[in-house]
């Protein structure tokens, strides 16, 4: 119940902040362009709190937290006195219409671009991509990589981590042509040049992981299972589990890492567990009952309340950049533009049909991401955060009516032509986005339901 209340509690501040920044954009701009806002509402549906100010706008935090909106005097929309003509959106200038309408999607870039500088100026730690093992067969096989090489670079971009790896391989995805990979020998400067070709690349793959599909498993330290804590009154606790305690066994069954602990235990809610585990160069028998606990997904699983000694990395491999206030503005403002850049591209391969629609995501998963971030320390975190900041940002500029790239192209059309959209091409065109709209978001929360 606890998981649960945190993934709700975390999902609504995540997605509050995204859509208060992004409306504020649109509020701030269109009261210096003269436009009256009559409403800045945080959520739909019905007011939970409301109240106004002295320039007569309301603001509202509404009982459904999936978006928001900031609604402006428009004669559209009703009759507007005589007085409050010049007040009103549809009176004003294509280009203030286009600055009000591009201000929220910039207002989520900034805030990405700050985040992404609280996050570097702290500091970014991750570890060396150095290959542990190559798949036969494999598109690493056939480029030639073994096994103790480090990735240094693919097609001249620096993967100096797992992440950056990672990020680099899937723009590749659904793409032919060759890749160029930069390699550095085990114990060597020597630096080779590999190259693969790719034929529609993972187009077809629903959950893509670019260096598992690339046929190469990377290092990681072995993670043993032995006892770091035992939580009070838990039923490893009552089983008699103490720390530095090593499990060896499960009814009878070998166990030789964490992961094969952990995941016996979850298949065993409420079932007693004979345990054998090494104390003292002793082996000690144990009777331990996992508790039954819910997951995010609402799935039963088993729960003994035992943490791990987690091994600690190779110095050689861990990765360490560190950024002065300048510098982390740069890297901030690099990174925001090459995350922007790949959320584009990929939505692109969705159209075109070289990447899975399956991999379009609803608030489900983004409850579940959010929630798991937090788990891993508030830079995770922000980091998560400004991520779907750019995805906001990214959509919503798309030339799709309703949306702000819808409105930005009817102002643009109306700048270069002196003449305004058609008022009933406009309700047909927004009638169709507002239908494009709901089926994306309906594919996208099925997909989540799927994933479920």
């Amino acid at each position: 119940m606890l998981d649960i209340l945190q993934t709700i509690l975390v999902t609504l501040l995540t997605l509050g902040i995204l859509v208060a920044v992004h409306e504020f954009g649109h509020f701030w701009v269109a009261r210096r362009c003269g436009v009256k806002v009559l409403r800045f509402s945080i959520g739909f549906g019905k007011p939970l709190l409301s109240w106004s100010d002295r320039s007569g706008t309301e603001y509202v935090v509404a009982g459904i937290p999936l978006g928001g909106y900031v609604k402006m005097l428009d004669e559209r929309e009703g009759p507007v006195p005589d007085d409050m003509l010049g007040q009103t959106f549809n009176r004003a200038s294509p280009r203030a219409r286009i600055a009000i309408a591009a201000a929220g999607p910039l207002a989520n870039f900034i805030l990405a671009i700050f985040v992404y500088w609280l996050v570097f100026l702290n500091g970014v730690n991750g570890v060396a991509p150095i290959v542990a093992k190559v798949e036969p067969g494999s598109l690493a096989e056939q480029a030639g990589i073994v096994a103790g090489q480090e990735f240094l670079s693919v097609d001249g971009e620096a993967t100096p981590t797992w992440e950056a790896l990672q990020l680099q391989l899937l723009n590749r995805i659904g793409e032919d042509g060759e890749v160029h990979l930069n390699m550095r020998s085990p114990d060597s400067d020597l630096v080779t040049e590999n190259v693969v070709t790719l034929t529609d690349w993972m187009h077809d793959v629903e959950e893509p992981n670019p260096v598992r599909e690339f046929g190469v498993t990377l290092f990681v330290p072995e993670v043993v299972p032995r006892i770091e804590t035992v939580v009070a009154e838990s039923p490893a606790e009552r089983g008699g589990m103490r720390t530095g305690d090593l499990v060896v066994e499960a009814d009878g069954q070998a166990v030789s890492s964490w992961q094969e602990w952990v995941e016996y235990v979850r298949q065993k809610p409420e079932e007693a567990v004979s345990v054998v585990v090494e104390r003292d160069n002793q082996r000690v028998s144990l009777t331990i009952t996992p508790e039954r606990k819910l997951d995010e997904e609402l799935q039963a699983h088993g729960y003994v309340g035992v943490g791990v000694a987690m091994p600690s990395w190779p110095e050689a491999m861990q990765r360490t950049m560190e950024y002065g206030v300048v510098g982390a503005a740069v890297a901030a403002v690099d990174k925001t533009w090459k995350m922007s850049a790949f959320t584009l591209s990929s939505i692109k391969k969705m159209l075109m049909g070289l990447l899975s629609p399956k991999n379009l995501s609803g608030p489900i998963t983004i409850a579940k991401v959010a929630s798991s971030s937090v788990q891993y320390g508030f830079f995770a975190w922000l980091t998560f955060l400004a991520l779907l900041s750019i995805s906001l940002a990214v959509l919503n500029l798309l030339p799709v009516p309703v949306l702000d790239g819808g409105h930005i192209v009817y102002a643009l059309v109306e700048w270069l032509t002196g003449k305004p959209v058609a008022e009933q091409v406009q309700v047909w065109a927004n009638q169709l986005g507002l239908v494009l709209v709901v089926f994306v978001m309906v594919f996208a929360l099925y997909n989540d339901v799927l994933r479920l």
